[in-house]
């Protein structure tokens, strides 16, 4: 693969990383009662133009 390729994706995948971390923090802040809970998540990525569906799952602790 290209390095202009690697960059973009490194690119992306930081910003998916980060505006989801944003996201979870935001609204676990806004959510009463989730001390102690774990929550079952879930990230799924498509691309437009190929055939791609890859899905994430996970747990995350309340705080």
């Amino acid at each position: 693969m290209s390095e202009d390729f690697n960059m973009s994706m490194r690119k992306f995948l930081k910003q998916v990383g980060v505006t989801s971390q944003q996201a979870i923090e935001e609204a676990m802040r806004n959510a009463a009662g989730t001390s102690g809970k774990t929550f079952e998540a879930k990230m799924v990525l498509t691309v437009d133009g190929i055939d791609l569906e890859h899905v994430v799952t996970g747990q995350i602790e309340g705080v």
